[in-house]
């Protein structure tokens, strides 16, 4: 079997993958649930519900706020406590809904049958109504920046769409919920992919696997046999081969310029996995995007395991449900190791972008001491851009801000790897972050001047 792979840098960090083969559980309804109303980029939903509100699952509770945006939909049965603002996984406070959860009861149009639905079973969907349904459902992208999905499908006029890559890599240590995904839901993961390959218009379709998951290579493989459109496509192990233009030149060796340039100039649509699940769930069975495969892990979690979980659970009630806190010191991460942000509340609930809780206890829940650099040139090897990060990394702690911008600072993709990698323990990435925020910022002002 030829294994494809990205050309520039990368790295290989311990898999940890410990909940690989524990089933999808069921989450425990939350007592109350907690939904921010900034669960992906652009502008925050606003609210079309008020204190004391009945809702149910499914009720839209909040509408999009912009073209850049996306509808927010209740995963709970009870009354509308308030709105008010609450810390999120940034550490920030931002708006939120919070409802007092009485009961489950649906709204009636979800389809709850397990019967699974073919696009060959429904001519009358067309690409228009597909995409529509998508935007109305509030999907968006499920591992990774949350951007809104209708918009993917909805390229620039200088960009024409020939193929979507799904991405079943999971190349981050501990999160298996894409895996789980894939083998328990393999048939409507299909369906999904068809359907956004119709939505754009486009007749191929490829979903990027890494090796390490040799059963769903053969599970969709098979599945997949009898349509000539879409490849299964097996990629060798090396993170961040998840990363959107890592992706793009592993499966379809082509290569995403610096930018404001995205996948979609290079004829590339990237979806996640978990997208493509929730386009099919939408468009064949009626139900927006309110729960989410998440997996809850780390070393010393006493009973680790992978959750379909209703959003607005806080992390607290999950890892309660895992057996609670390990003892000694932990850091508990919204997402993995490399890209992961750590929490400061365990009151942080789940949201559409939330695909693992990783607790890391002990010597992992600390930081190395840092060294002084020793000009190794290893942060550069295994940058998966083509930067110089060490050099990234002292522009911004010298605030040297527009050599930073020259230096291509926007190309960064937070994977970690220039840190991970680093002899000296120096926080790299966390010096290249404060700056790039910077820069981003003078970008935005000098456009708004326009």
């Amino acid at each position: 079997m030829r294994l494809h792979t990205f050309k520039i840098g990368g790295v290989h960090p311990e898999e940890n993958k410990i909940t690989a083969e524990i089933e999808t559980r069921n989450a425990a309804l939350p007592k109350v649930a907690i939904f921010p109303l900034g669960q992906h980029i652009g502008a925050p939903a606003k609210p079309v519900v008020k204190r004391g509100d009945a809702v149910k699952v499914g009720t839209l509770i909040a509408e999009a706020g912009g073209f850049v945006s996306a509808p927010i939909y209740s995963s709970v049965s009870g009354t509308v406590a308030k709105i008010d603002t609450s810390i999120d996984a940034t550490g920030y406070r931002q708006p939120v809904i919070i409802i007092n959860v009485e009961g489950d009861e649906w709204e009636d149009g979800i389809d709850r049958s397990e019967k699974i639905e073919s696009i060959a079973e429904h001519p009358e969907l067309t690409p228009e109504n597909i995409s529509d349904t998508i935007k109305k459902s509030g999907i968006t992208g499920m591992g990774g920046a949350g951007f809104p999905t209708f918009i993917k499908l909805c390229p620039p006029p200088t960009a024409k769409a020939e193929c979507v890559i799904i991405n079943g890599v999971e190349c981050e240590p501990y999160i298996t919920s894409d895996y789980r995904l894939m083998m328990e839901h393999a048939e409507e993961v299909i369906v999904g992919l068809q359907l956004l390959m119709k939505a754009a218009k486009v007749e191929r379709g490829y979903i990027g696997i890494e090796e390490n998951k040799p059963e769903a290579i053969k599970l969709l493989t098979q599945l997949t046999a009898d349509d000539s459109r879409i490849e299964i496509v097996a990629l060798a192990q090396k993170y961040p081969q998840g990363g959107e233009k890592q992706l793009v030149d592993a499966v379809i060796n082509r290569q995403v310029p610096a930018p404001p340039a995205i996948p979609v100039n290079v004829g590339a649509i990237v979806q996640n996995i978990g997208t493509a699940y929730a386009v099919y769930q939408a468009v064949m069975k009626h139900k927006p995007l309110f729960e989410r495969y998440t997996t809850v892990t780390g070393k010393q979690v006493k009973n680790p395991g992978n959750y379909l979980v209703r959003m607005g659970t806080t992390f607290a009630e999950l890892i309660r449900a895992c057996g609670g806190m390990p003892e000694g010191d932990n850091k508990v991460l919204a997402g993995g190791p490399m890209m992961g942000k750590s929490v400061m509340s365990l009151d942080v609930p789940v949201t559409k972008g939330t695909n693992s809780i990783t607790i890391l206890s002990g010597d992992d829940a600390h930081r190395k001491a840092m060294q002084p650099c020793i000009r190794c040139g290893k942060c550069v090897e295994v940058c998966p851009m083509g930067l110089e990060p060490y050099l990234l990394a002292t522009l911004s702690a010298n605030k040297l801000y527009e050599r930073l911008e020259n230096e291509e600072v926007t190309s960064c993709m937070s994977c970690g790897s220039c840190q991970f990698t680093c002899p000296s323990h120096r926080p790299i990435l966390d010096n290249i972050l404060q700056g790039k925020g910077v820069v981003m910022g003078m970008i935005k002002a000098r456009n708004i001047k326009k």
